[in-house]
């Protein structure tokens, strides 16, 4: 019996069709009554009894279940329902076209924003996206609806690649024809820009633009992102390959940089060439996990190896105990 195609063997009409399908059944439960409003008054959502204030309330708002059982008027109360904007930064730069298991980075980072967009998706609730391509950035404006986010799943799936799957092809290709991108800084800003209300933005992204070679440093893009966070709710998506943290002894090997097109010969056999190499690719991801720490984002790390509906269940579950949880005594800033 053949086996079932991977991802990237399908049709992009396909593969939204599975990918919907794997998000409807893996976060079932999830996709209702996900969000809360931020301030009491008039909506749907239960938020907890008090007691009738006479000449207040409405009596028929009254909690009669807890009235019964404590004998004092009690009247119910919700919180308001919110339309929620969502803003999506998608990265889908040459480095992004990276993947050794089922899904490449690029495929991935659909498979989030499919996930997201299903878990933000209700009545007013709107989503645009600022996509991170080779030639530029294209926007997608904010709107509404299930129409609107399979056709921006359909323009993540069509952005252009450099050399497409043709990994010969893509070696082969010289530094110079490589087209100078935008940057992940300049596209935050421009997010920036275009979110005037409060809401949520979500960047997805492997992190690996702006990096400066002395980890003391900031990140290009931490002081944009802080700036976002500082009126938005935002979630950092980072995306990684299994082989980026590691390297197989499979003897000599060509490595290729997507983003610049440089070529160097690797002979893999060396194991202490193998341990440097974890060890530095370990500090690449501590140094992001770091910035995004103190840009004050939400830290969601997928892998192209893992199950990426389950971690996203998990963080999701994560992220209610933590809103749901009695505050303690606050403290300083973040380490």
């Amino acid at each position: 019996m053949a086996a079932d195609p991977v991802l990237t063997d399908l049709t992009p009409d396909q593969r939204l069709r599975r990918l919907e399908l794997t998000v409807t059944r893996r976060l079932d439960g999830l996709l209702h009554g996900e969000r809360r409003g931020l301030l009491p008054g008039p909506g749907s959502e239960a938020a907890g009894s008090r007691e009738y204030r006479p000449g207040e309330d409405e009596v028929r708002r009254m909690d009669w279940s807890v009235t019964a059982r404590t004998t004092v008027p009690h009247v119910r109360e919700v919180d308001a329902d919110r339309e929620l904007t969502t803003w999506l930064l998608v990265d889908a730069s040459p480095s992004m076209e990276y993947g050794t298991a089922e899904l490449d980075k690029r495929e991935l980072s659909v498979a989030a924003v499919a996930t997201i967009g299903f878990l933000t998706a209700g009545p007013g609730n709107r989503l645009g996206a600022q996509i991170l391509t080779p030639y530029g950035l294209h926007r997608v404006p904010a709107r509404g609806g299930r129409t609107h986010l399979l056709g921006l799943l359909r323009a993540l799936l069509a952005a252009p690649r450099l050399g497409g799957h043709d990994t010969d092809a893509a070696s082969r290709a010289a530094p110079s024809a490589v087209p100078q991108a935008a940057e992940l800084a300049d596209a935050l800003a421009e997010v920036q820009r275009v979110a005037h209300r409060r809401g949520l933005v979500v960047v997805v992204s492997d992190f690996f633009d702006g990096l400066p070679d002395d980890a003391r440093l900031p990140a290009r893009w931490e002081r944009p992102l802080r700036r976002l966070a500082a009126r938005h709710q935002v979630l950092a998506v980072e995306v990684t390959d299994p082989r980026e943290l590691e390297l197989p002894d499979v003897g000599l090997i060509t490595l290729a940089d997507p983003e610049t097109g440089e070529r160097r010969e690797v002979w893999t056999g060396d194991r202490r060439l193998r341990e440097r190499y974890a060890a530095a690719a370990a500090a690449q991801r501590d140094q992001v996990r770091h910035a995004l720490r103190r840009a004050g984002a939400t830290h969601l790390a997928l892998r192209t190896d893992r199950d990426w509906a389950a971690d996203i269940v998990r963080h999701v579950h994560t992220q209610r105990r933590l809103a749901t949880a009695p505050a303690g005594p606050r403290r300083g800033g973040a380490a």
